[in-house]
């Protein structure tokens, strides 16, 4: 097997597992608890599907962001709202309905509009011309990786829900696992390309990953526990989506600069939580 074909399986597997796991959380309460937002929840999709994206293109231009960085930040930017968003929310005392619901909008929204999302993107950035991206088949890999796992989950929860309970850590385990190994793996062969990131494509990432957060919290609405979830989901973008993503651009470095981006958002989510944590009534 290659590398390649590692990396796509453990991530796929990661992302498939994650999503059954999300579907077997939710009940109705779940999936509603997000569409009363109303017109908030759209703005929201907006702006973490446009407003982010078009952020991102800016900051790696006025950065003068290498190719292969810049292209990362831009898939970064159009995969919002990771699966351990839930689990930073429960860190970070936040709403853990509007956290579960969102987690499974999101991740759908994401099977289709993130690859066109990317597609726009790359066609605004300077010298991606030679980059071959197939948003039909990247569909086709989110669809199988992403919505057909969270409809099963949803459809095992009404079927048995006395056994989605008792599957649902397991479910967790095997996704964050295989996440692991998936991020391991890539940080591994890619360790040079990785270390020689260099600080602009980073700065850029952080930069994009505040403002982000900001965004978020301003436009959710409602009380601090809502506003900390969406806030966190806005920021920490889907890292396995993006590496899934930049596996259909191959022959680049896309990959190790999606992990070196992923890894300084993990680290500044882990730094929003402790925030939180630590002060859970100081607004932004």
């Amino acid at each position: 097997m290659t590398d390649t074909a590692a990396i796509r399986l453990l991530t796929s597997l990661s992302l498939a597992a994650l999503l059954f796991g999300v579907g077997l959380r939710l009940d109705a309460r779940h999936v509603l608890e997000p569409l009363r937002m109303g017109w908030r929840l759209w703005w929201i999709a907006a702006a973490n599907f446009a407003l982010v994206p078009a952020l991102a293109c800016g900051l790696v231009l006025a950065f003068h962001v290498p190719l292969a960085p810049a292209v990362a930040i831009l898939l970064l930017a159009a995969s919002p709202f990771a699966p351990v968003v839930p689990v930073f929310a429960r860190l970070a005392r936040g709403d853990l309905g509007i956290a579960a619901g969102l987690t499974a909008f999101f991740p759908f929204l994401s099977a289709f509009l993130t690859p066109l999302v990317c597609g726009l993107t790359l066609r605004a950035l300077p010298g991606t011309g030679e980059l071959r991206f197939d948003a039909w088949m990247v569909l086709a890999a989110l669809t199988i990786t992403i919505t057909l796992p969270l409809l099963a989950g949803v459809a095992f929860r009404r079927l048995w829900p006395t056994r989605s309970r008792t599957l649902i850590r397991p479910i967790d385990t095997v996704g964050e696992i295989s996440g692991a190994l998936s991020l391991a793996f890539v940080t591994f062969i890619e360790v040079e390309s990785i270390v020689t990131t260099g600080w602009r494509p980073l700065l850029a990432m952080g930069v994009l990953s505040e403002i982000s957060l900001l965004l978020g919290y301003a436009l959710a609405g409602g009380g601090a526990a809502r506003r900390q979830v969406i806030a966190l989901g806005t920021a920490n973008r889907n890292i396995a989506l993006a590496i899934l993503v930049a596996l259909s651009l191959p022959g680049t470095e896309v990959v190790a600069a999606v992990v070196a981006c992923g890894l300084l958002l993990i680290f500044l989510g882990l730094g929003h939580v402790a925030w939180w944590r630590c002060r859970p009534q100081v607004s932004i």
